[in-house]
C-alpha cells in the first residue's frame, strides 16, 4: 500500500516484520501468531486503493418510490353498494380459495404446461400484460375482427390464470405482476380478462403483506371504486367484479378504511 494511504490508517498496534522460515506459504491456514500476522499484511497489501462496485442497471426496478395515498375509496353509485351479506360471504369464498391454492400447490407445479404456454421473465412487464391481457386488448384491437370459429387463440385472447400457471409464480413475481397489471389499469378500462388475473393473483397474496404488497392493493381498491363511479351504463356484472374486489382488499386484507358501507 502507499505510504499516503497508510498515514490515513495509522497502525493501532506496533507490528515488526517477522521472521519467518524460508518455506513460509501465506496460501496455506497459519500455524503460528506471526504467520497470522504475515498473512493479514500480504493480504492488506493486496488491497485495491478504491473499489468500483459493479451494478447492472437493467436490475434495477424502473420505479424506486412507493407513492402511499392515505384516502380511501369512492362510495358506490347508488343502488350499487354491497350488502354486509354479501361481502361476507366473498371473503369466505375468497378464504376457501387460497386454502385449497396452497393444499395443491405441489400438485399444480408439477403439471407439464402445453407446449403453446411459454411465461414470461418477471422483469418482462410488456410480455406479462400481453401473456394475461392478450394481444388484442393490449394492441386494443377489435375483438369482432377474427374468425372465431377457428377455435381459442391465447395469444391474442390472453391466458387465464390456471393452477398450473399461478402456482408457479412466487411471492415475488406475483407482486411484480400485481404491479405490471394494476399500472395498466390506472390508464385502461376494466375487462374480465384482467378481473380474472387480479382475483387470481390476490389468492397467492401472502399474508402478512409487505410494504409494497400492501400500497398495490390499497392503489388498486380505490381504482375499482374510481372506475365504478365513472361506469355511464351501470352494467351490474362490471360493477360486482369491481365490487368483489374492493371487498377483498378492504376485508380480507384488513384495509377496513376503503370497504364499502353496507347498503
Amino acid at each position: 500500500m502507499e505510504s499516503g494511504i497508510e498515514e490515513l490508517m495509522p497502525r493501532l498496534l506496533p507490528v515488526e516484520d517477522c521472521d519467518l522460515a524460508e518455506d513460509f506459504d501465506p496460501t496455506v491456514p497459519p500455524r503460528t501468531p506471526q504467520e497470522y500476522l504475515k498473512r493479514v499484511q500480504i493480504e492488506a497489501a493486496r488491497c485495491p486503493d478504491v473499489v468500483v462496485a459493479q451494478i447492472d442497471p437493467r436490475k434495477l426496478r424502473k420505479k424506486q418510490t412507493v407513492n402511499v395515498s392515505i384516502s380511501g375509496c369512492q362510495p358506490a353509485p347508488e343502488g350499487y353498494s354491497p350488502t354486509l351479506k354479501w361481502q361476507q360471504q366473498q371473503v369466505a369464498n375468497f378464504s376457501a380459495v387460497r386454502q385449497s391454492l396452497n393444499k395443491h400447490r405441489n400438485h399444480w407445479q408439477s403439471q407439464h404446461l402445453d407446449s403453446n404456454v411459454t411465461m414470461p421473465k418477471p422483469e418482462d412487464e410488456e410480455g406479462w400484460k400481453k401473456f394475461c391481457l392478450g394481444e388484442r386488448i393490449y394492441s386494443e384491437i377489435d375483438t369482432q375482427s377474427d374468425d372465431e370459429s377457428l377455435g381459442v387463440d391465447y395469444i391474442k385472447v390472453g391466458f387465464p390464470p390456471l393452477l398450473s400457471i399461478v402456482s408457479r409464480m412466487n411471492q415475488a413475481t406475483v407482486t411484480t405482476v400485481l404491479e405490471y397489471l394494476i399500472g395498466w389499469f390506472g390508464e385502461k378500462k376494466f375487462t374480465p380478462e384482467l378481473g380474472r388475473w387480479l382475483y387470481a393473483l390476490l389468492a397467492c397474496l401472502e399474508k402478512p403483506l409487505l410494504p409494497e404488497a400492501h400500497s398495490l392493493i390499497r392503489q388498486l381498491a380505490r381504482r375499482c371504486s374510481e372506475v365504478r363511479v365513472l361506469e355511464e351504463n351501470k352494467n351490474e356484472e362490471q360493477i360486482s367484479a369491481l365490487n368483489l374486489i374492493i371487498c377483498l382488499v378492504s376485508r380480507y386484507f384488513d384495509q377496513r378504511d376503503l370497504a364499502d358501507e353496507p347498503s
